[in-house]
């Protein structure tokens, strides 16, 4: 079912200052930047590689106020690890496997995601205490990165 880690979300509180950080350390490359309302957050998404299921990612998360998703999880948790996402080449049909399996799901259909996926989550107390995403990757020619955009107004 899975093809691959597509990204790992980390929650900041500054997202320039942990891009500069990413970039510095990893030498990590930005490749699009956003704004969603829908989910509350500025992100990043940095590339890690490509590999026969698709790029892999860093997603840098900064809430847009106290109350989003992201931004509670800073209150109670701190900066670090949000959430894990993983491939999948159908997330319509991953999301009925699954809960077929007795999973929650919070989102019952796909919506729209980072650089223009599809994507979905799982309750994190069905799946060991990790807020899960599934990722249908935006169709692509295989072996290239997306190019790099910026939706930060």
């Amino acid at each position: 079912m899975f093809m691959r880690i597509d990204h790992v979300g980390i929650a900041c509180h500054d997202l320039e200052e942990k891009i500069a950080l990413f970039e510095r350390i990893f030498e990590l490359t930005v490749v699009a930047r956003e704004v969603n309302t829908e989910q509350g957050v500025r992100e990043a998404m940095l590339h890690i590689a490509d590999g026969e299921g698709g790029g892999s990612y860093i997603q840098l998360l900064e809430p847009l106020g106290p109350d989003t998703p992201v931004g509670k999880f800073l209150a109670k948790r701190g900066e670090g690890v949000h959430h894990v996402a993983f491939g999948v080449p159908d997330v319509v049909h991953a999301l009925e496997k699954i809960g077929d399996r007795g999973v929650r799901l919070l989102d019952k259909r796909p919506r729209h995601g980072s650089l223009d996926s599809s994507i979905a989550f799982l309750h994190p107390k069905d799946v060991g205490g990790m807020l899960t995403e599934l990722v249908q990757a935006a169709e692509r020619q295989a072996g290239t990165t997306p190019n790099a955009r910026n939706t930060d107004t």
